[in-house]
């Protein structure tokens, strides 16, 4: 007899949120217009843009700082307008990109226990676009390469360790892009853009790889995103407002592998892929629900499990990557939901009696490291995520500091001032850290100082004898 209930280990996902006192109260979440989640988490923060006067801001607070968050907490606030898009660094967990309506991206190290004043001072400021820049994004596998997508229909991917932008696609979109998401070992890119088409871009090589004009037939904004196996994940609408997702195959773009069509509503839906189990979840803007899919590799491929439903609609969603659950506790997913006045997380667990590490549950995931440097990339290398077991929790390196992209932009400007040093000795002797560096700068300029301070002694004491000397004559 063939089995009428698909079996998965996934059908029994329980959504749950958590308590009062763990949700963080009283944050005044941006009212701007535009199609992005406004969150971004991580294992150590969470980010949320708010409404700020006289220009744009975000905050910055660690996951164990909820409950009534101060008006007077300090903030990341150093654009001119308001803020569109955030993202944290998947190499370093201090380390943020904003794009706002400015026209600038800029990069931010948060202090290892978060902020204690505003910062308005970024470590680097990257301005290439004309017009707001409503997208970023981290490349998944190499150190300090970022990608911005601005309302100028222009891409670009910067090396943030040295604050150029490597590579600019200018004429490959004639309207609004949507979003951009990267492949598995960020070799590709695949866009949505607004005159309906679905595009995959080689970025090193400045080609279109594949398109699909009228993925969805609606004027509605769509989303694409790439799977672990190369095959493509869109949400947009039908002519008639319905609410679509569908699966598209990279080598035959012509027709759709599987279209599923959900309900009638206007919020844009925006999915979070976890590659690990497969499983995509769709949470539309203004929606108080939360959809779960899992893509398999036969027909259907796309298998609905469940919804979780709450009262409040939300105006934007974070996702924490695979590293910061909580694995003793089955928890395979954690949303961080917006409301207007507040950000509560939502936790999605299996169900399991043993308390014993699941291994179905978590393989192993994409860890802290990158596989490339930002030039091996640029030069056309590709690395696959380094992974990581889970099996202990993910414990968060020490030494997780911006050193490497404040080095590199210290040594276009360091670098001229020791250009009498060979090259060779600069090669081969090991960049001191930023702390030493600065640690040495502040004793040179102490040296210095006390060298003026007796030679100004010097002469006082020798004018001091010769008027002496005149009054003993």
């Amino acid at each position: 007899m063939r089995r009428v209930v698909r079996q998965s280990k996934f059908r029994h996902v329980f959504g749950q949120a958590v308590k009062n006192d763990q949700c963080y109260d009283d944050i005044r979440v941006s009212r701007v217009t535009w199609d992005s989640a406004f969150c971004a988490v991580n294992p150590k923060f969470v980010a949320i843009i708010i409404e700020a006067s006289g220009g744009g801001a975000f905050l910055v607070l660690p996951l164990q700082k909820s409950g009534r968050i101060d008006k007077s907490y300090p903030t990341v606030c150093g654009h001119t307008g308001p803020v569109l898009d955030i993202d944290w660094c998947p190499h370093n967990d201090q380390v943020i990109a904003s794009g706002s309506e400015d026209c600038t991206v800029m990069v931010w190290q948060i202090p290892e226990n978060g902020l204690v004043t505003s910062m308005s001072e970024p470590v680097v400021v990257l301005e290439g676009h004309s017009k707001r820049v409503g997208i970023i994004t981290w490349h998944p596998t190499a150190r300090n390469v970022l990608l911005s997508a601005g309302c100028d229909n222009q891409i670009i991917i910067w090396n943030v360790g040295t604050g150029e932008a490597m590579i600019s696609l200018e004429d490959m979109h004639p309207d609004v892009i949507y979003n951009v998401s990267w492949n598995r070992n960020g070799s590709l890119i695949c866009t949505s853009c607004k005159d309906k088409s679905i595009r995959i871009i080689d970025p090193r090589k400045e080609t279109i790889v594949a398109e699909k004009e009228k993925a969805h037939e609606g004027a509605r904004p769509m989303r694409a995103i790439f799977l672990s196996d190369g095959n493509i994940l869109t949400t947009g609408f039908s002519r008639m407002s319905e609410r679509q997702l569908a699966l598209w195959d990279m080598q035959n773009m012509e027709d759709p592998m599987t279209v599923n069509e959900m309900d009638t509503s206007n919020g844009v839906l925006l999915p979070f892929y976890d590659p690990d189990t497969n499983m995509v979840y769709l949470c539309g803007k203004g929606d108080s629900s939360i959809r779960y899919f899992e893509i398999t590799d036969e027909a259907p491929y796309v298998h609905f499990l469940n919804t979780f439903v709450t009262k409040e609609p939300q105006r934007g969603m974070g996702y924490m990557p695979k590293r910061g659950l909580d694995v003793n506790k089955c928890e395979i997913a954690r949303f961080y939901k917006l409301h207007e006045r507040k950000c509560e997380p939502i936790v999605m667990t299996v169900p399991r009696k043993s308390d014993l590490f699941q291994d179905d549950l978590y393989p192993d995931t994409a860890g802290p490291d990158p596989a490339l440097e930002a030039e091996e990339w640029f030069e056309g290398k590709n690395g696959d995520p380094i992974l990581i077991s889970l099996k202990n929790g993910y414990v968060p390196g020490k030494n997780r500091e911006f050193k490497v992209v404040k080095k590199n932009i210290l040594d276009s400007k360091v670098t001229k001032k020791k250009d009498h040093s060979s090259p060779a000795n600069r090669s081969a002797s090991p960049t001191p850290s930023i702390k030493s560096e600065a640690k040495m700068e502040e004793i040179l300029k102490e040296i210095r100082s006390l060298k003026d301070l007796i030679s100004s002694q010097e002469k006082r004491i020798v004018k001091l004898e010769e008027q002496m000397s005149k009054v003993a004559l």
